[in-house]
């Protein structure tokens, strides 16, 4: 590999809200020589996610929380660069747990190669494939069990996954309520997504505003914030109806404990169903979510928006768009460049 240098984000601290540059330092390392299975990786996408947030705590999650000192974990798509894994060939186009690192040596697991295709763009597989696009699929089709004529609504719905849940709800005949943090992501949602409603929760009472666009309840709440959007939803639900928690993300850089949710007691009264996942869960079903989004979108029937920002040094401080609404789409660091297919 002669001397090949690869940079690398490290965890520095513990963060106190929103995360800083200072809670991260960038190391230069030399990229080792393979040896038994390995297989070297350059990254050439960096997705950045909320969940970005939950594994710099302290505290266990759904994995282990990541230590001082170590790379920082994130979802990244790469290309083999030199291999001694049989499962795996020069060239070979890959996603997983890359990290937020230039290079990665790995034995290979959880890395899953990606079809080569040239009429779909290699950020497609976070846009509208990949964890993103599973986390839609399967959040809303296995737990949230939508039907003709039902109403959903979807919190952070201009959002890479909100924007594909509502969507595949109006595939499977719902009525779709969006809720935004502005104006355009609203109007997106409607005119270009096919939402029948749109809230802007900056500007409009989330609570008044359901209570008008969804007079006859709500059947199925895809969650992405918790907090008092869940509450004011909470207040509007049907009987039977069930509720996707998917994500918190109005709590993940909150500094003391949220107030309680004043309407849980609607879940007992309504005999809801309130349910949480990940989207590791689902690792094994990957090829089934693709097969319909692939149709989907051939069809005309879906689509996605991404965000891409250059260069790795820039990841500390873009993921916090995720939190101040500022990303319009799927939000991705351009690590490299592409190789030619």
């Amino acid at each position: 590999m002669g001397d090949r240098v690869s940079r690398q984000w490290r965890l520095a601290a513990r963060p106190a809200g929103m995360l800083k540059e200072s809670d991260f330092v960038l190391r230069e390392e030399a990229v080792p020589a393979l040896e038994g299975e390995q297989v070297l990786v350059r990254n050439i996408y960096l997705s950045l996610d909320p969940t970005n947030r939950i594994w710099v705590n302290q505290a266990e999650s759904y994995l282990p929380p990541i230590q001082i000192g170590e790379i920082m974990r994130g979802f990244a798509i790469g290309v083999v660069e030199e291999s001694r894994n049989s499962n795996f060939h020069a060239g070979d186009i890959v996603q997983g747990l890359i990290g937020w690192q230039e290079y990665a040596v790995s034995n290979g697991s959880g890395l899953r190669i990606l079809p080569k295709d040239p009429t779909i763009p290699l950020t497609a597989h976070f846009g509208l494939f990949g964890h993103i696009g599973t986390t839609a699929y399967f959040g809303l089709l296995d737990i949230g069990k939508p039907k003709p004529g039902e109403t959903l609504v979807v919190s952070a719905a201009a959002g890479a996954v909100g924007s594909l849940v509502g969507q595949i709800g109006k595939i499977k005949g719902c009525r779709v309520v969006g809720i935004a943090g502005t104006d355009e992501k609203c109007r997106w949602i409607k005119e270009d997504l096919g939402f029948d409603a749109a809230i802007n929760y900056k500007t409009q009472s989330v609570l008044r505003s359901l209570r008008r666009h969804c007079s006859g309840g709500v059947d199925i709440y895809f969650d992405n914030v918790g907090g008092k959007t869940l509450d004011a939803v909470l207040s509007h639900i049907n009987l039977k109806a069930r509720i996707v928690l998917c994500g918190l993300i109005s709590q993940y850089n909150a500094t003391t404990p949220e107030a309680g949710l004043h309407n849980i007691s609607n879940v007992l009264v309504k005999r809801a169903r309130m349910e949480g996942f990940i989207v590791l869960d689902y690792e094994h079903r990957v090829e089934e979510a693709v097969a319909d989004l692939t149709k989907w979108l051939a069809e005309g029937k879906i689509q996605y928006r991404i965000d891409v920002v250059d260069g790795l040094e820039q990841a500390p401080n873009v993921v916090n768009r995720l939190f101040d609404g500022s990303n319009k789409g799927k939000l991705i660091v351009r690590v490299s460049d592409e190789p030619s297919l």
